[in-house]
């Protein structure tokens, strides 16, 4: 439990680092409060992580951490980063280990979440544009012979270019789809917070 605190604690202060440039991306094609509701969520985790025992497993702290976004985070970003950490925890059984296989289906699991509460696939500019070529990368077809370490980095240079390719696509899904073809040349900020977030964990678990 000290390492996993330790590994939202990166993620914590990662995205407190870039809440103003979420929110400034966000202000380009929405509501400009992205930053703010992450930071609202990440901020709240901690504070209930603080509440679970020492030893508390995995899932509980996931479980925590999505009830954390869907409980004080509004937007979009509430309720699908919400599901998302509550659906991985739900996955997470005694065979789940820090290994490739275990990552697959974690973020199999998160990614299956949103796609049901927000209704997007891949290529509609949201943070499954990140999150789906990440969890690509461990799949057994991308990952066979590799350790974890090689697909991280793997999974974070797809991840890149991931949110890179929001700028370069419309908008189908959130508010940034009402601007149509204006929304071309903005990355979108899901998927920024979503690279982020994973860019964090790579750097703990490297460290």
């Amino acid at each position: 439990m000290a390492n996993v605190r330790d590994a939202v604690d990166a993620v914590v202060a990662a995205i407190m680092a870039q809440k103003d440039y979420l929110t400034a991306v966000d202000a380009r094609s929405g509501d400009g409060d992205h930053g703010l509701n992450m930071a609202r969520g990440v901020t709240e985790a901690e504070e209930r992580l603080r509440e679970l025992p020492p030893d508390a497993p995995l899932g509980d702290v996931l479980h925590q951490m999505g009830r954390a976004f869907i409980e004080n985070v509004g937007g979009a970003a509430g309720p699908l980063y919400g599901i998302a950490f509550v659906r991985a925890g739900e996955a997470v059984n005694a065979q789940t280990r820090l290994d490739v296989k275990s990552f697959e289906k974690l973020f199999t699991c998160g990614i299956e979440a949103i796609q049901r509460r927000g209704h997007a696939e891949r290529g509609d500019k949201t943070m499954l544009d990140t999150l789906i070529p990440i969890r690509d990368a461990f799949l057994p077809e991308n990952a066979e012979g590799k350790s974890l370490r090689e697909c991280l980095e793997d999974a974070l240079s797809a991840g890149r270019e991931g949110a890179e390719y929001t700028k370069t696509i419309v908008a189908r899904r959130g508010r940034a789809a009402l601007i149509g073809e204006r929304s071309i040349g903005i990355e979108d900020p899901g998927a920024m917070s979503s690279l982020i977030m994973f860019r964090a964990l790579c750097s703990y678990l490297r460290g």
